[in-house]
């Protein structure tokens, strides 16, 4: 019963900032990397941020600078900042988890919308 569920999209005006959520099964969380990824309309999923075990990070170009990603470990929460959006942000947003053993584990998306 694995499960990921994102929170926290909606509706935000350039330059602005929003913090998803995203709540993990514990055991799946204590041994994956976390991750966001988005997908827009006619557009593949990318990668948008990930954290490994131990607290590394890794961003898209695209949003470096302007997005942070956590994780509460205490929790088994983690988390997407994202600052200063743009209306290329506008996407479904994703999170995952990844384990080679285990491959890959999917949310269901929460939406995000910059509108002007």
């Amino acid at each position: 019963q694995v499960q990921l569920v994102e929170s926290g999209g909606g509706l935000v005006q350039p330059g602005g900032s929003l913090r998803l959520s995203c709540a993990a099964s514990g055991t799946l969380f204590r041994l994956s990397r976390m991750g966001w990824y988005r997908q827009a309309p006619g557009k593949q999923r990318e990668l948008v941020a990930t954290v490994t075990t131990g607290g590394s990070t890794n961003y898209a170009d695209s949003v470096k600078g302007r997005f942070t990603v956590s994780r509460d470990n205490g929790k088994n929460t983690v988390y997407l900042q994202m600052s200063n959006l743009k209306p290329e942000d506008t996407a479904v947003y994703y999170c995952n988890s990844y384990r080679p053993s285990w491959g890959d584990y999917w949310g269901q998306g929460t939406q995000v919308t910059v509108s002007s």
